[in-house]
């Protein structure tokens, strides 16, 4: 049985624990990381990246077929469904590989294998690693342990709501299709779930969204919802709120659906196959968790503003530790964990309003902060700013005149509360409000800042202008 010590080991290569490796290394801190699967998790191998590349070529696919609008012509539009797959796939080693070169160059050691928790055997400081690998057993002492095991896609297994891998996908299968299909039924509407209506409905897919609340893309701002839903529904995606699948039934090629809605009756809907996308639990199994009387709940980690768990050496981060879901946040957190270990006086717990969120679907939808409802329901007043994407010069010189940017800010003292858009780009555009976030930015603060002529941004602009009566272009 081999045996290493280090300074820090964290357990999972996804991007809140590779970050946190690279960030512990740059602090002189002596670090092992344990990955089971591949370096870059979830999010770089079956989430964040090969789901962007399927996007970008649903994007182009869709410019391809409305050529004739910018004066082009391109007849015959059509695509190879493995060739597609295949260069999301091959952008995903890519970067898997990358990872492998940034553990390399920080001289962080990787050990490949599963990983479980025992107590301390001398009865104090954090729990020792036993990392099963190929060639054996190795125990792992260190100082400080950060679990960055991340989550999984949720399922119901009554009713039939469990994936098989044929008919009814995850995500992962969703990526990878062996067809096509004619006709899709998506469970659940988040961002994970519109993602992949947006992309099979651009690839020619016939597509239904069912979601058990009121609208779609529930964490939005309402009006970004309501705004969505148009959009998507005017592309030709069915849309079923305030509605539940009461069961799945498999057939030799397709799946019965049974949809039940607010007024209770239930409706057949049949499909080729079905994507469940009704959230995610952390991977909480087989670490050891329970005899160390590490808290779980609703199977996430329990842990407080600095990430720790309440037993001692032992903290957790990103999905495992629960919402937002989102590889940003983990890699944020992993910083603020390993700069707190390090003492740093510079190191502030995470804000969660201050972390934006990313839908890239067709149309894109993004946000941070504060939605309207949200900032009421805490007693603020608040002065609400709007900018359609039809005003912008540059949206409808791309031709993509459809969108608005909405912002939200406190009456009495001017501070930016929140901002959610819906367009073009916006994946891209927000981070200037999450910088705004950062800073504590009042309205004055961004009237008195430049935006480039003619850009998208300027949006950014005449929004928070326009809660002030003070919008030029509209």
């Amino acid at each position: 049985m081999a045996e290493v010590s280090a300074d820090i080991c964290v357990i999972g290569g996804g991007p809140g624990g590779y970050v946190a490796a690279i960030r512990a290394r740059q602090l002189g801190m002596s670090v092992v990381l344990v990955e089971r699967e591949h370096l870059g998790g979830v999010c770089l191998n079956w989430g964040c990246i090969p789901t962007k590349a399927l996007l970008r070529t649903a994007e182009i696919y869709d410019y391809m077929k409305h050529a004739s609008a910018f004066g082009l012509k391109a007849e015959n539009v059509g695509f190879d469904l493995d060739a597609v797959v295949k260069r999301s796939r091959d952008v995903a080693g890519k970067l898997s590989g990358g990872v492998g070169f940034l553990m390399k160059k920080n001289k962080v050691e990787v050990i490949d294998g599963d990983a479980r928790l025992e107590k301390s055997t001398n009865g104090s400081g954090a729990p020792l690693v036993k990392a099963t690998t190929k060639d054996g057993e190795t125990t792992i002492r260190a100082s400080h342990v950060i679990l960055a095991t991340g989550a999984r896609a949720r399922t119901i297994p009554a009713a039939g709501l469990e994936p098989d891998g044929k008919f009814i996908w995850t995500a992962k299968e969703a990526m990878v299709p062996d067809l096509m299909p004619k006709r899709l039924l998506v469970i659940g509407s988040g961002a994970i779930g519109i993602e992949f209506a947006s992309f099979y409905n651009s690839m020619g897919s016939d597509v239904t969204v069912v979601e058990m609340v009121d609208r779609i893309l529930p964490a939005e701002d309402a009006e970004i919802s309501a705004f969505a839903e148009k959009r998507f529904k005017k592309a030709g995606i069915k849309i079923h709120t305030s509605a539940k699948v009461d069961k799945l039934e498999e057939g030799k090629e397709t799946v019965k659906a049974t949809v039940v809605g607010s007024d209770g009756k239930p409706e057949t809907v049949e499909a080729d196959r079905v994507i469940l996308a009704i959230g995610i639990t952390g991977n909480t199994e087989g670490l050891g968790l329970g005899a160390l009387g590490v808290k779980v709940d609703r199977g996430h980690v329990v842990v407080d503003e600095w990430l720790r768990t309440g037993v001692p050496g032992l903290y957790a981060i990103g999905d495992l530790v629960g919402a937002p879901w989102l590889a940003h946040k983990a890699s944020h957190e992993g910083i603020v964990c390993v700069e707190k270990i390090a003492g740093l006086n510079s190191v502030h717990p995470v804000d969660v309003t201050r972390i934006p969120g990313c839908t890239y679907s067709n149309p894109q939808v993004a946000s941070v902060g504060l939605t309207e409802a949200k900032a009421k329901e805490q007693g603020l007043k608040v002065k609400v700013g709007r900018f359609p994407f039809n005003g912008n010069g540059k949206a409808i010189a791309l031709g993509e005149p459809e969108g608005m940017i909405k912002t939200i800010f406190d009456e009495k003292t001017g501070e930016l509360l929140g901002a959610h858009m819906i367009g073009a780009e916006v994946t891209e555009l927000i981070q200037g409000y999450g910088l705004a976030r950062t800073l504590e930015a009042t309205e004055e603060d961004i009237f008195h800042t430049v935006f480039p002529h003619p850009t998208l941004s300027e949006m950014m602009h005449e929004s928070p202008l326009d809660a002030y009566g003070r919008a030029v272009h509209i």
